[in-house]
């Protein structure tokens, strides 16, 4: 299954600075401002391990803790997201998202103790998103106003399902009734600021049965649901049930028809699709999700988060992907060794940088604006990297994508199909990329002075990641 923790650990970037920007001329003055903005600027992720038990379904990084050690824990969250904001030299978070594992088994003072060194680190305003993750159990609900004492403003409940016979599947330990019970002192503490996770594709379901629940739920939610397909993980207790014939799932054309019911559902009920999975009324987006999808600098905290961010305490320049170390254990030494768990720190080219503008800009209904796509691609704009293409006309022409004033986005029907029309653009934007570079790298060895510019270095530097044909 995909989740938004996962988007948020997986394939998530960041702003970078303004060196991929041709400033030279002068010409675009107001997006120099801008990337000099926004570079000062990130959300954080902060990621608990934890879990009292592992659900069927599930493959992400998480433990079953052995032993009480939210002291340890704690102090060590501290210490990196510190860690992480100095070596980033941010000066404003955004936002703040608290995802797992199961970071409603957190004591409130974790959260609070978090929350407070990220304000002595940077500004983080009153107004800013704070994001909790909650298992809906009457543990979990028994803590929520403590959480919102301690700073959360936002709550992310994992329903999944309101068929009691499905959570055992699935190895939820909570209920139908004790998730909408939560629902509704969450949003009693946050009006309007309550998002539903619900999956579809689970064993034995139909779309009679998906839609008859969809209703159920949309009388009792709140303003923003988050709809998930339940995938099947290799290694995971419900991979190795279906493949061994006790469990069925639903076939591919019967979830892809589930998708499209909710879409509808959601839509009559006045829920807008702002992205593949995410719906919302009256506004109520995420905006720590909404970074990830516009390319926006984030911090990852905590054993096996990532990041993208340009470590600008480090000496960098660029921007890099980092993820930390997996395993809570290893992670606490190195953190009390060294100040974070950081594994490994890549960094990102300008084709890859692009790659996942346009992969994450293109989920969200809205796409990616002219504007936006120049922050990251001064010299070659959308239309001179996909108007010419035959394979991008053809989608064009089909009504499924549309290129325009506004810029590049899916129509409605387009989104649905998003994962195969993804691999035609990324091949036009390796090819256009590589052209640029081609022409660029030529015209730097013909000059008189061959002192390199900061666009040469990185032209140079971006041949030798990537072999372009």
């Amino acid at each position: 299954m995909i989740r938004h923790a996962c988007l948020t650990v997986r394939r998530v970037l960041s702003v970078g600075l303004r060196c991929f920007s041709h400033v030279s001329t002068g010409e675009i003055i107001e997006d120099e401002f801008e990337w000099t903005h926004l570079s000062r600027q990130a959300s954080l992720y902060v990621h608990w391990p934890y879990c009292l038990r592992r659900c069927s379904y599930c493959n992400f990084n998480k433990y079953i803790s052995r032993q009480s050690n939210e002291h340890i824990m704690t102090e060590c969250l501290q210490k990196e997201t510190e860690s992480l904001l100095q070596l980033s030299q941010v000066s404003s978070i955004t936002s703040v998202f608290f995802g797992g594992g199961t970071p409603s088994l957190a004591h409130p003072s974790t959260i609070a103790a978090v929350l407070e060194t990220v304000s002595r680190q940077a500004n983080l305003s009153d107004q800013a998103e704070v994001t909790l993750e909650v298992n809906p159990t009457p543990v979990g609900m028994s803590k929520l106003e403590d959480y919102c004492r301690a700073g959360v403003n936002r709550f992310s409940i994992g329903v999944q399902s309101l068929q009691d016979e499905d959570l055992k599947i699935l190895g939820r330990d909570h209920s139908s009734h004790q998730a909408l019970q939560t629902i509704e002192e969450a949003r009693r503490l946050c009006p309007g600021r309550v998002s539903v996770d619900v999956m579809f594709g689970r064993p034995k379901q139909s779309v009679e049965s998906w839609e008859d629940e969809l209703s159920e739920l949309l009388r009792v939610c709140d303003d923003h649901v988050s709809l998930y397909q339940l995938t099947l993980e290799r290694g995971t207790q419900l991979f190795k049930q279906v493949q061994g014939g006790q469990v069925t799932v639903p076939a591919e054309d019967v979830t892809a028809e589930m998708y499209q019911c909710a879409r509808r559902t959601l839509d009559q009920h006045g829920f807008l699709q702002y992205e593949v999975s995410n719906f919302a009324r009256h506004n109520a987006v995420s905006h720590h999700n909404m970074s990830y999808w516009k390319g926006r600098q984030y911090i990852g905290v905590g054993p096996g988060a990532h990041g993208r961010f340009v470590p600008l305490g480090d000496g960098g320049v660029t921007r890099e992907a980092r993820t930390q170390t997996l395993e809570p254990d290893v992670w606490i030494r190195e953190v009390q060794q060294r100040g974070h768990g950081t594994r490994r720190k890549i960094q990102l080219s300008h084709l890859e940088l692009l790659e996942e503008v346009l992969v994450m800009g293109m989920r969200m209904s809205e796409g990616i604006s002219h504007k936006h796509w120049e922050l990251f691609s001064p010299q070659l704009g959308l239309r001179e990297v996909f108007g010419t293409s035959t394979e991008v006309q053809e989608l064009l022409q089909s009504g499924r994508l549309i290129l325009d004033d506004r810029g590049l986005r899916c129509s409605w029907d387009g989104l649905d199909l998003l994962d195969s029309m993804l691999p035609a653009l990324l091949v036009e934007l390796e090819r256009q990329i590589c052209q640029q570079l081609q022409k660029d790298c030529h015209v730097d060895t013909n000059k008189e002075d061959l002192q390199p510019t900061m666009t040469g270095m990185l032209i140079k530097r971006m041949a030798s990641e990537k072999a372009c044909s």
